[in-house]
């Protein structure tokens, strides 16, 4: 199983000089273009409610789901024990386009909390936690109910990974997403790990701010960038990993920028949602939503 099932999280210790010195910085003079030209705010301006399609800046559209369509029951994100953690990895019990563009963390492997030694922990179980389907108002979502058995056992979590960006280096990742039935006890940390690196966005718990980290490769103090968004509303979160750079957004408003330590090596995208690392635990019989209109990603490559 490995230590990919519970990524190594970190001291929150904040880099508050530091993380705004950078923060500024990052807001006055963005991402160089091909030119060589300053680039100004989200490179592909995604700020929108609507799934954004289509090439933009130096990054190529490779995934665009709007979760429309074909409907995805609870159960059918099992048997994912497949080539696990490759891009060849696979659920069994999906079908059609999803089982081509989805995997999750396999039924069985524990959360982040175990490793930290939390009270409550959680064991990722997809099969009964992700569906996709529409909403009252028709829009389709991938919805992630977590939930802890009234008997008190471990947090039933979910970690999703688009196989179209596993293992790719650099690149653009942006969603549209909304807590709605929050409670405490549950978060999320999309991320890209490995190899001593760490970058983190959105994170935090789900009752909580919507958050962003970096930690560098090679250690040194993390990149905490403190959010002022509450998960309950929906937003549209973007990373964009560049060389040498790694930038934060929420609704096309930059929110954190680092240049130290950022990875130059491939690494897999995870929406990694399970039971929170700090704060309350979950209750018993206890369940919150997280939902997702949309999903986007971008190789990146100079034009």
């Amino acid at each position: 199983m490995g230590s990919h099932a519970a990524p190594h999280h970190r001291n929150r210790r904040l880099l508050v000089l530091a993380s705004g010195l950078m923060l500024v910085v990052g807001g006055l003079l963005g991402l160089p273009r091909a030119d060589g030209a300053p680039a100004e705010g989200d490179a592909c301006h995604t700020a929108s409610t609507r799934l954004p399609r289509g090439d933009c800046g130096p990054f190529w559209q490779v995934l665009a789901e709007d979760f429309n369509g074909d409907r995805v029951p609870l159960g059918s994100f099992s048997d994912c024990e497949h080539d696990v953690d490759t891009s060849a990895a696979y659920c069994g019990g999906l079908k059609g386009k999803y089982r081509d563009n989805w995997w999750a963390y396999p039924t069985g492997w524990p959360d982040t909390a175990r490793s930290r030694g939390r009270q409550v922990v959680g064991v990722y179980h997809p099969e009964d936690t992700v569906s996709v389907g529409p909403a009252a108002d028709g829009d389709g979502r991938m919805s992630v109910r977590m939930w802890r058995p009234a008997d008190g056992g471990p947090v039933h979590a979910a970690a999703l990974v688009p196989r179209a960006v596993m293992q790719m280096k650099y690149g653009k990742y942006s969603a549209r997403i909304k807590v709605t039935e929050p409670a405490p006890g549950y978060k999320s940390a999309w991320l890209h790990y490995g190899g001593g690196c760490e970058m983190d966005h959105p994170e935090g718990e789900w009752d909580g701010e919507l958050s962003s980290f970096h930690h560098p490769c090679g250690g040194g103090e993390q990149g905490y960038f403190p959010g002022s968004d509450d998960w309950t509303h929906w937003h549209t979160v973007s990373t964009e990993w560049t060389p040498g750079h790694v930038r934060f957004f929420v609704d096309g408003r930059l929110t954190g920028h680092d240049t130290r330590g950022v990875p130059d090596r491939p690494l897999s995208w995870v929406l990694q949602n399970e039971s929170a690392l700090e704060g309350p635990v979950a209750a018993p019989g206890s369940s919150a939503r997280l939902e997702i209109t949309w999903v986007a990603a971008y190789a990146y490559g100079w034009k």
